[in-house]
């Protein structure tokens, strides 16, 4: 783990022993929920626009211990059944998201070592890959079609013994899972020294889910925080058809060529104004010509000239010279976290002003933000809706828009799974 890192993650549990203090992780504090249509800026006690609650479960519902949440996401049976996986500081859960947009519980899998409040997860096919921020944890390999034959009136707590497809000890603890499906890769991020890549891009091939093996190791960039891997089919003709990572590496956007495991190729590597910790991002426009990028520490730090929610903006069109083009500026105080791009929608999960949704398809039109504009949010912590927002680390961890029914599903840290619907207008 980086400096920046171990010391964001000392603020980030003083902050949340202080919740524990509290009562915020306190049992039966958060009953499940039916749907509740967003009226006058209200879906029941949360605030809202053009975005109602289908349905409420908490992580104590969901048969965490802890009742902790952190990372989500998402998939889709071959028959179209759609299912959050939860990530909880104690395990991973897994729920439902019925055709009504209603959460049913199934079962989950404990953590494969200790608990970590830092728990991350991604699909490829029909298996889910899990690592976490705990020691000797690895990665946990799961057979995702086990949930399809679940009675809920009976959830499942599986077996890290026998229920794993298989259990990759390659990497100890790592902060990010990164998968792109069209290459069967796998990319662990984060990682501490047991797998000896300085926190960089570790490379596993899932081409059988059963048997993931170490394909390399880009470490020159230093600690990897987060990263979106594609197979590159942007403007650049020159890496056409290529595997490129674009790597949130603390305090840069750092662009790789994974094409050859062996012999990965660093495109380009820079920095910004404002930066304070380079946490995540993801390509907004189909020729993957622009991407956004979020920033964990600027609002906290006071590297810009306010606390509103900044989105940066980047014009990709050069991978070996990426350039920031402009600065959106959110109209709430708050930190954000995640955020992921469908159909010139950005959905941001921001903190304690949960969920965000950013209209962004004018970026190719206009790369300075000008006219992106927040259509939709659903603020799934309420405890500062009396004031401008605050720069916290409570409230929303992350959030899965991609289910074919519209149904979004989002991951609050003290409280539980929500299932989301957005109202507002389409770009």
């Amino acid at each position: 783990m980086s400096a920046k890192m171990e010391t964001l993650r000392s603020v980030k549990q003083d902050q949340w022993a202080q919740m524990r203090d509290e009562g915020a992780f306190d049992e039966d504090q958060y009953r499940a929920m039916a749907v509740t249509k967003c009226v006058n800026g209200k879906a029941g006690e949360y605030s809202c626009s053009n975005v109602d609650m289908m349905a409420f479960l908490s992580h104590q519902d969901m048969g965490s211990r802890t009742r902790m949440g952190n990372d989500i996401w998402g998939w889709t049976s071959a028959t179209g059944r759609e299912f959050a996986i939860v990530g909880q500081s104690d395990g991973t859960a897994f729920a439902e998201i019925k055709s009504d947009g209603s959460i049913v519980y199934l079962g989950r899998l404990p953590t494969q070592t200790v608990n970590s409040d830092w728990r991350d997860m991604k699909v490829i096919g029909d298996h889910v890959y899990i690592g976490a921020e705990a020691s000797r944890h690895g990665i946990q390999v799961f057979d995702l079609k086990k949930l399809l034959s679940i009675n809920p009136s009976s959830p499942r707590t599986f077996s890290i013994a026998s229920d794993l497809t298989a259990f990759f000890n390659g990497v100890g603890n790592s902060h990010n899972i990164v998968a792109n499906p069209d290459t069967n890769m796998i990319y662990a991020v984060g990682t501490g020294s047991a797998a000896n890549c300085r926190g960089g891009l570790y490379m596993i091939d899932v081409s059988n889910p059963a048997k993931p093996v170490n394909v390399g190791c880009e470490s020159r960039d230093g600690y990897v925080h987060d990263a979106q891997c594609v197979v590159y089919d942007g403007v650049d003709t020159a890496f056409k058809g290529h595997e490129i990572c674009f790597n949130y590496n603390e305090d840069s956007l750092t662009i790789v060529d994974v094409t050859d495991k062996a012999k990965p190729v660093q495109l380009s590597r820079v920095g910004y104004s404002w930066s304070a910790y380079t946490h995540q991002g993801w390509l907004a426009t189909s020729d993957m010509r622009y991407l956004l990028l979020d920033d964990e520490l600027d609002e906290m730090d006071g590297t810009t000239p306010d606390s509103k929610t900044k989105t940066y903006i980047w014009d990709v069109k050069d991978l070996r010279a990426p350039k920031m083009t402009g600065v959106y500026s959110a109209p709430v105080t708050t930190i954000d976290h995640n955020q992921y791009v469908l159909d010139g929608l950005s959905y941001q999960s921001n903190y304690a002003s949960g969920l965000r949704i950013l209209d962004v398809s004018s970026v190719a039109e206009d790369p300075t933000g000008s006219k992106f504009e927040q259509v939709g949010f659903f603020d799934c912590d309420p405890f500062d809706d009396n004031t401008s927002g605050s720069v916290t680390f409570r409230g929303a961890w992350s959030v899965y828009p991609y289910f074919k029914s519209g149904y979004i599903v989002l991951n609050s840290i003290e409280r539980g799974l929500f299932s989301l619907k957005y109202t507002g207008p389409k770009p």
